[in-house]
């Protein structure tokens, strides 16, 4: 390994490392921005059965995002395993921060920047002061944080043309870090920010709308039984998600004390506990409030 390629992956470790003591999970990544430990279910020949997903249960690394620690000893144990690593990317929608990555191209040819802001002013809300990491191409990396209780998913260009989404079981580059295409860097005046709240009217945008269920929010009766079979068909991993899109949904049109017991019974139905769900209804009044 070149010199130049040991004091990379020196740095990484200690960005990493410093990382984590903010609360942020971190892996060690390669120069092409993947995880640099490669996955130890991965079949040899491309005749052997591919093996049933596995999330680090198996106790060994190389499970990507699924390895991310704020542990330093772990950290550590990562990066020894992967010498060759010159970055470190942070998970993104777990705990403490719940971290949502808004990611502003600029490969893409469309002014992603402008497109954030004219979805501001449509849907009226402010991006707040927050960390941003400036990528090698000179995009933007906006952290903000999100609601325990609500899965983020990761999109590429849903939200706007050049405007990437990592959330839940995706990542970020973390500053400091060096690719092929040169280092990620805190913009100034930023890297001692907390990540900030990410405003309500943007989060309700990254939920995806429903691909099943009602085409409006309430039946003829102005009932919502449309909102309550949407949470009532949730499978495993998206049970809160829909949950709090459609408390969002009944908030929203006056209906959220009515169906509030409905979408309550619903969801302990599809094996959310009943701490959870309430925890879940009472984010989205307060969001419907513009409470965040």
């Amino acid at each position: 390994m070149a010199t130049t390629d040991r004091q990379a992956s020196t740095l990484a470790l200690a960005h990493a490392l410093s990382a984590a003591e903010r609360g942020l999970a971190v892996i060690p990544l390669s120069r092409t921005k993947l995880p640099a430990l490669r996955s130890p279910h991965r079949p040899a020949h491309s005749s052997t059965p591919v093996p049933p997903p596995c999330h680090g249960e198996c106790g060994r690394f190389g499970h990507g995002v699924y390895d991310a620690s704020t542990d330093p000893r772990r950290i550590r144990e990562l990066f020894a395993a992967a010498p060759w690593a010159t970055g470190y990317g942070i998970a993104c929608g777990v705990h403490p921060h719940h971290l949502i990555g808004v990611d502003l191209d600029t490969k893409s040819g469309t002014d992603s920047s402008a497109a954030l802001r004219e979805l501001a002013l449509r849907h009226l809300f402010t991006i707040p002061e927050t960390v941003v990491v400036v990528t090698p191409s000179g995009g933007r990396h906006l952290w903000l944080t999100g609601p325990p209780d609500v899965a983020v998913p990761n999109s590429a260009s849903r939200l706007a043309p050049g405007i990437d989404i990592r959330g839940a079981g995706g990542y970020l580059v973390g500053p400091g870090s060096r690719t092929d295409h040169g280092a990620y860097t805190a913009a100034p005046g930023t890297s001692h920010l907390h990540p900030a709240p990410c405003p309500p009217a943007l989060l309700r945008l990254l939920l995806p709308p429903p691909r099943t269920g009602p085409s409006r929010t309430t039946d003829g009766q102005g009932n919502g039984h449309g909102l309550v079979h949407f949470v009532l068909t949730a499978q495993e991993g998206q049970r809160n998600t829909r949950l709090f899109w459609a408390a969002c949904r009944a908030y929203e049109n006056g209906l959220g004390p009515e169906l509030a017991g409905a979408l309550l019974e619903a969801a302990v139905r599809t094996g959310l506990t009943e701490r959870e769900a309430r925890s879940t209804i009472a984010s989205a009044a307060r969001m419907a409030r513009g409470g965040g």
